[in-house]
């Protein structure tokens, strides 16, 4: 980085002690560092507590606050901001959770998992907890609190796991099945989110009541009662067989973003049909920073298992399987 740059974060250093009454040791820099505590960029952290259970830090990524005083912010502006979410994220209590981090029976009810694009996403998953489905990563976090009005969240790392000493299959596991019933999944008919803001979808998982999913070949939208990071439903426990159920036939998967996924009949469409239409939908309709993938999925019902569709084939784990038939023609 340039003179300038180092200029900025030690004054941004200066004021951050001085609002926050912090000394010289509780306030320190960090470069990027791939194997160290900064692999997503070089972090300004602030001590805000310390006591004999550990120390509450939070990291501050100083390139993006640069970026802003680049862009015209002033340093005390930029300070004044910082040290506002600061004292926000004590008043939540966020740092009260992330003491807990090693102990197990504290958290657990509190872990969840959101969906990742595995390549956009490698650096900052190299540590994590996850599972690979094709090019989407089921990834561990801990939801810390509100703030804003949005879930605030941290992923857990692979050195929890071994804090914890369980198995990473009875953590995950537990974390599906929160992920449940903290936000449960959800069909929404696109004509009632048209008309109704306060529409929140439609409760199919109930077996006692008789639910009939949309069978043509325009799909369903599969989202989460809380309709963010809602693409996660597709694999949460028992929701893809029951969606296998009540169409009774396999069915293609369309992420439109991390937020939904597009449920269609595999009998009624074609695969790479689906892939255009997903291709014009990132392009035109998702945000980058809502981006899932680019593929098309495949789930069978008399298998249970996850495919992803590439080319004129459907591959399992890496390793080719026959292209399903086409649907018949009308």
């Amino acid at each position: 980085m340039s003179k300038e740059y180092d200029v900025f974060v030690e004054g941004l250093r200066q004021e951050l002690m001085e609002r926050l009454g912090l000394s010289e040791k509780q306030v320190y820099f960090e470069e990027r560092d791939e194997d160290g505590m900064t692999p997503n960029g070089d972090r300004l952290f602030v001590e805000c507590s310390a006591s004999s259970a550990g120390k509450e830090v939070c990291g501050i990524h100083t390139e993006e606050l640069f970026e802003d005083y680049e862009d015209g912010v002033s340093l005390e502006k930029i300070a004044e901001t910082v040290e506002s979410e600061i004292r926000k994220l004590k008043e939540t209590g966020f740092f009260e959770k992330t003491k807990n981090l090693n102990n197990y029976e504290k958290v657990k009810k509190d872990l969840f998992i959101r969906l990742l694009n595995v390549k956009q996403h490698k650096r900052e998953l190299s540590r994590a907890v996850y599972r690979r489905v094709g090019d989407i990563a089921l990834v561990l976090y801990m939801q810390l609190g509100k703030m804003n009005g949005r879930i605030s969240s941290v992923k857990i790392r692979r050195n929890s796991l071994e804090e914890w000493k369980l198995d990473e299959n009875t953590v995950f596991e537990a974390a599906l099945l929160n992920t449940y019933f903290i936000s449960p999944p959800r069909i929404y008919y696109w004509e009632k989110l048209v008309y109704n803001p306060d529409y929140d979808g439609e409760s199919f998982m109930d077996l006692s009541h008789e639910f009939f999913l949309k069978r043509d070949s325009i799909g369903n939208c599969l989202s989460t009662a809380r309709r963010t990071n809602g693409a996660v439903a597709i694999f949460l426990p028992g929701v893809a067989k029951r969606l296998a159920e009540l169409l009774d036939a396999d069915f293609y998967m369309v992420f439109t973003s991390i937020h939904e996924v597009m449920i269609h009949n595999a009998n009624l469409t074609y695969p790479e049909d689906l892939e255009n239409i997903l291709r014009d939908t990132l392009r035109e309709a998702t945000p980058e920073e809502d981006f899932l993938t680019d593929k098309v999925y495949r789930y069978c019902k008399n298998t249970g298992t996850f495919l992803v569709y590439k080319g004129t084939v459907f591959l399992e784990l890496g390793k080719p399987k026959a292209c399903p038939e086409k649907p018949e023609e009308n």
